[in-house]
């Protein structure tokens, strides 16, 4: 569902942000993407969903060239950012309306899914008001139901759960594994460890741009903890 070969991203100045980086995303996996501030995750990230060009290598999306079909690739893909920047002048209900449109989500369609994720997420008695005066933690989840009208084969996340109250982090845990059961797969950032150690089946640790660690999640932690694995293959390194 997503391949990344040899990616390299230089900033100006010549700082590399992500060298060589190799991942292969699979459909159903939920795949955990961790590492501390400045290791290159979000960059990583930005270049799969297209906001940031790179200099090296190629990103796959659903077997499509993110540089040559870029639309292509979108159309199938979801991306939720860390900070979610949305049209503060429309209401809950035009924007998820605006994303379905952009989707082709048909009316009947994005009518029960639109009440099925905003009951979940319990915004449902916000949609008709302004976005500009809803929370952080509501903004965030108004962008995760968006993400979620289209049913995305592959959906994007950038540290989800900053922001969720306990509840609204339980819902998107098990709207991933639902995504993820009907053949989506799911590659998202975190600092929070014990949660990517729960919910994922696969994990890649980088640090300095360079990828140090990937695999099966039982594989690379054995009998240890995700959190002490990841500072033993820090200190290491």
């Amino acid at each position: 569902m997503l391949e990344i070969k040899n990616l390299t991203k230089v900033y100006k100045g010549g700082k590399k942000a992500v060298s060589n980086l190799n991942l292969s995303v699979e459909a159903g996996d939920i795949y955990g993407f961790i590492g501390h501030n400045g290791a290159g995750k979000t960059t990583t990230i930005k270049c799969i969903v297209g906001i940031h060009d790179f200099d090296e290598g190629e990103i796959l999306v659903n077997g499509m060239s993110v540089k040559e079909e870029p639309l292509q690739c979108k159309a199938v893909m979801a991306f939720i950012p860390d900070n979610p920047d949305l049209y503060e002048y429309l209401t809950g209900i035009q924007y998820l309306n605006f994303i379905a449109d952009i989707f082709d989500v048909s009316a009947s369609e994005r009518e029960a899914r639109i009440k099925e994720e905003a009951d979940a997420f319990e915004i449902t008695s916000a949609l008709g008001d302004l976005i500009s005066s809803y929370s952080h933690g509501m903004k965030q989840k108004l962008a995760i139901i968006g993400a979620l009208l289209h049913r995305p084969k592959l959906l994007i996340l950038d540290e989800p759960f900053v922001g969720l109250d306990p509840k609204a982090t339980l819902v998107l845990k098990n709207k991933m594994h639902e995504l993820c059961k009907e053949g989506s797969a799911i590659f998202f950032s975190t600092h929070v460890l014990d949660v990517a150690e729960k919910l994922c089946n696969k994990v890649a640790i980088i640090r300095g741009g360079q990828l140090i660690a990937s695999g099966n999640m039982e594989e690379l932690t054995q009998n240890s903890s995700l959190e002490s694995v990841f500072m033993e293959v820090i200190s290491n390194d």
